[in-house]
């Protein structure tokens, strides 16, 4: 493919396509490939007690929980199956991005006006 012949949306329709197949591609892969996740070798979390919540309400109230979750909840979606779905999302998401930078923007008004006949606007 020759990419001077190709104009400025042409081409990033061509790069959409590409991020998107490698990106879908990747993601099946990582999905496919994904294992179990390890268990706890103390056979269970002691973040996941009732204790630990308690003392970490305790220290940094309320918001520290919720911190604390959006941290765990951001963590996981870098390892196994999540990973497949976070690399499918980021892969449609950029895509979409090219895609919708390939659309070309009509002529403003102003721009019109100044290229159109000038025989016309002689009094």
């Amino acid at each position: 493919m020759n990419w001077q012949l190709l104009d400025r949306s042409a081409r990033l329709r061509v790069i959409s396509a590409a991020i998107l197949v490698v990106g879908l591609g990747s993601a099946i892969v990582l999905y496919v490939r994904a294992g179990q996740a390890p268990g706890n070798p103390l056979g269970y979390d002691p973040e996941d007690t009732k204790q630990y919540l308690h003392d970490m309400e305790l220290y940094g109230g309320k918001m520290n929980v919720v911190a604390e979750d959006i941290r765990q909840w951001f963590s996981g979606l870098w390892h196994g199956k999540p990973l497949a779905y976070t690399v499918a999302f980021l892969a449609v998401l950029l895509a979409a991005g090219f895609r919708v930078a390939a659309i070309p923007l009509p002529p403003l008004a102003g721009d019109a006006e100044a290229g159109g006949d000038e025989s016309t606007e002689r009094p």
